[in-house]
């Protein structure tokens, strides 16, 4: 079985021909969210229409995390090490702790309720950075079907807790990530549900004060869209695709692919080097080891 394609040579030193792309975890609705903890050897991830979060861990296996989960989605970790997690459920982006307590970082924006965030991640000065499109509250397979209050945007919740919608012409942003410098931010736009939305991965410029520019379209992923995605050390960002898993050069060269058996929905890097990939895909996850490493 082949695990790979190549589109451009280099990809071809990315991967490894005797790594296998394994199924690690399956039996689930929709996963999401992987998280790598390397301090506890163990992944986190979200099964969002079982309402419930789990964990992996090597050599042992698959346990409940969370249950109820608020119907989790995106999860990462803080520079102090701790779990932010976006929930449909809830509306909000909240934070564990160390003792385990939770803390609600953001729930609502000029006084009205988020939608649903989706997708999240921290900033070298401890900013928050989530998207907020209208997933969890349009039906109830992944949330409960509410009223939409405020637009699909992308919001930065400043260490002080103050909150700044700062991409605000998305119609469903969804997966975001910084370049190792965080002088480009990465955002796939995955439309409105029940619509023929554009689907497609935006770049903006990063000023030094955390200001955005640009926003061009930097890649249409096909088959399927955009969800998930990552970067590695050299800048390569891994998106999540219809087929497996896409590897995309900073200048907007398709690399290669990860190819899965089933729909992707997001990745991130882990194991002992950050050199695994996890992938959570429809109703279960794989890992493959790479010969690169994750930021």
């Amino acid at each position: 079985m082949a695990f790979f394609e190549v589109v451009d040579p280099i990809f071809s030193t990315y991967v490894l021909g005797n790594a296998p792309v394994k199924e690690i975890a399956a039996g689930f609705d929709w996963v999401e969210g992987p998280v790598w903890f390397g301090d506890l050897n163990c992944l986190v991830f979200s099964d969002i229409p079982n309402n419930r979060m789990y964990r992996w861990i090597p050599d042992v296996g698959t346990s409940v995390f969370r249950s109820p989960s608020n119907f989790s989605n995106g999860n990462t970790r803080d520079r102090q090490g701790r779990l932010i997690t976006c929930e449909h459920g809830g509306r909000r982006v909240t934070r564990t702790e160390i003792d385990g307590l939770i803390t609600v970082i953001a729930d609502s924006f000029e006084g009205k309720r988020l939608n649903s965030p989706n997708d999240v991640i921290v900033a070298s000065d401890g900013a928050i950075w989530f998207s907020d499109p209208h997933y969890g509250i349009s039906m109830d397979y992944e949330g409960t079907k509410s009223e939409q209050e405020l637009p699909c945007n992308v919001y930065r919740v400043d260490p002080d807790g103050s909150i700044k919608a700062v991409l605000t012409d998305f119609n469903g942003p969804n997966g975001l990530c910084f370049s190792p410098d965080e002088k480009r931010l990465y955002v796939a736009d995955t439309g409105r549900i029940f619509t023929q939305d554009s689907r497609h991965i935006r770049a903006f410029d990063v000023g030094s004060d955390w200001s955005l520019s640009g926003g061009d379209v930097f890649q249409v992923i096909s088959p399927g869209c955009a969800d998930g995605m990552r970067v590695d050390k050299d800048g390569n960002l891994w998106s999540s695709a219809g087929d497996g898993v896409h590897c995309i050069a900073p200048d907007g060269r398709l690399l290669g692919k990860i190819l899965v058996p089933q729909t992707v929905s997001n990745v991130c890097f882990g194991g002992r080097h950050k050199h695994v990939l996890f992938i959570t895909a429809s109703t279960s996850v794989y890992s493959v080891a790479l010969n690169r490493r994750g930021c």
